[in-house]
């Protein structure tokens, strides 16, 4: 990846990196350590196998690369487990930071920090067998959608597809996979990895019909690692992931791990 910067790039890099390194001096949980939290499960493509300590899979890699331009070796890396609503509560947390595809949202930036975005992820339509539906507005606003209230493809849902039927709302995208299979809805939106993972392992018959690109949404989800509010190593960690930006190291991490991601075709 170096060859592809200036030597004032590469040294500026080196800088930003070995200022990391020292930014996260007395600032951890445990010293010398960094507690990082995943869900329970973690779920393909972000971790593989349920075992983030293997570095596989995207967050887990981009987990331990942060880790490294931190200062912090593998066998300094600790892992724990949160459920995703009992990270974004306010209140002191049992990690130092936290991944695990949570969109950077102005409600929740009120009670935790957040980090810079690690990752712009496009809205993918998962559909319950493709038959005759393209992958065009027209043929989606015929479809019976269902929608996650508190995410960001509800919006979405209402003002990009504006489905001839009201979409049925719930309260967790578990059940709104659920209603999927019961063939309740015909569609709905997730993030493309998830609904790569959605389509491959949970819906039968389940479809990737195709993706709006992170450009072409109003306000696309962008991913942060959680933080308590006011932790002084969100600097620390934002410091490392512009190094990891810079020197094209995230975008070689999201290459390996999201290149499925290239097959779906965009809605238009």
């Amino acid at each position: 990846m170096w060859k592809y910067l200036s030597s004032q790039a590469i040294a500026a890099v080196l800088i930003a990196g070995s200022a990391a390194a020292q930014c996260a001096a007395d600032k951890t949980l445990t010293e010398g350590k960094l507690t990082i939290a995943t869900g329970n499960p973690a779920y393909y493509p972000w971790v593989i196998d349920d075992a983030p300590e293997s570095g596989q899979g995207f967050e887990a890699a981009v987990a331990y690369a942060l880790a490294e331009r931190m200062g912090f070796d593998a066998g300094d890396v600790i892992w724990t487990r949160t459920s995703f609503d009992q990270a974004i509560q306010p209140g002191a947390k049992d990690f130092d930071l936290n991944l695990q595809q949570f969109s950077i949202t102005e409600e929740r930036d009120k009670v935790v920090d957040f980090s810079t975005p690690y990752y712009t992820a496009p809205m993918a339509v998962l559909v319950r067998g493709g038959g005759d539906v393209s992958a065009d507005l027209d043929s989606l606003r015929q479809l019976r959608w269902g929608v996650m209230a508190t995410t960001t493809a509800l919006p979405v849902v209402m003002q990009t597809i504006a489905p001839a039927t009201g979409p049925l709302v719930y309260d967790d995208n578990v059940n709104v996979v659920e209603a999927m299979k019961a063939g309740q809805v015909d569609a709905a939106l997730f993030d493309l990895p998830t609904a790569l993972y959605l389509a491959a392992a949970v819906l039968e018959g389940g479809q990737v019909l195709g993706q709006f690109s992170a450009d072409q949404t109003e306000n696309p989800d962008r991913f942060g690692m959680l933080m308590t509010e006011g932790n002084p190593l969100k600097a620390c960690v934002d410091e490392a992931l512009a190094a990891l930006a810079a020197d094209g190291a995230l975008a070689e991490i999201e290459a390996t791990w999201l290149q499925e991601a290239t097959g779906v075709p965009l809605i238009k």
